[in-house]
């Protein structure tokens, strides 16, 4: 079972750490409010991962209705992502340039959390993934029904140890910046957050 668990951490680690609009949202909270909410976000993330993980495990029946309202959970998930970084486009310009020195204590913990959760399970083609990893244990599935919660706890702990290594260091980055840059920052994250979010949902029409 050794083996299942580092697979699951070496791909949980692979599947995170490409920066895709939940990573900069990620690093947007961190650097807005704090290490707190960025982890609380990387929290979502991963846990939103390890349902999928969990659905795929289950059986493929779950896995198929997902895929039936993937275009809708899509479309969803891209609007939900553009209206975030017109907020911050709006918060960005509208707040003193050193509110974004002082940040926030890691307050909306829950929200953070339960945001990056559902813009995740908005992606259902993730599953994709797991169903393939489920595929690939081959024989040691067979053998070992067990062997796939394994992997799904490694997927869960690889994704987590990623978010908790990119907030740590976007938090430390913070503490070197200049307020003045940081909303600067916050502002071009704000914008690509918006423009990523039209760009799926714009795909998830054009695939309905």
């Amino acid at each position: 079972m050794i083996w299942v668990l580092l697979k699951g951490l070496a791909v949980g680690i692979a599947v995170a750490a490409p920066v895709g609009p939940i990573g900069l949202l990620c690093i947007k909270r961190t650097l807005d409010r704090g290490w707190a909410t960025g982890v609380a976000s990387g929290l979502g993330v991963a846990a939103a991962d390890a349902s999928y993980g969990l659905m795929v495990a289950a059986g493929l029946s779950a896995t198929g209705l997902l895929l039936a309202y993937a275009t809708p959970m899509q479309l969803a998930g891209g609007l939900l992502i553009a209206l975030l970084g017109l907020r911050a486009l709006w918060t960005g310009f509208t707040r003193p340039p050193d509110h974004a020195a002082r940040g926030g204590a890691g307050g909306g913990l829950p929200g953070a959390f339960a945001s990056a959760y559902l813009l995740t399970i908005a992606n259902p083609m993730t599953i994709l993934t797991f169903a393939g990893l489920v595929a690939g244990l081959g024989a040691t599935a067979a053998e070992q029904p067990g062997a796939v919660y394994v992997l799904v706890a490694g997927v869960f702990a690889g994704s987590l140890l990623w978010w908790v290594f990119l907030t740590s260091a976007t938090a430390l980055a913070r503490s070197r910046l200049t307020p003045g840059l940081i909303r600067a920052l916050d502002l071009a994250s704000g914008g690509a957050l918006f423009l990523w979010g039209l760009w799926i949902a714009w795909s998830a029409l054009g695939a309905a």
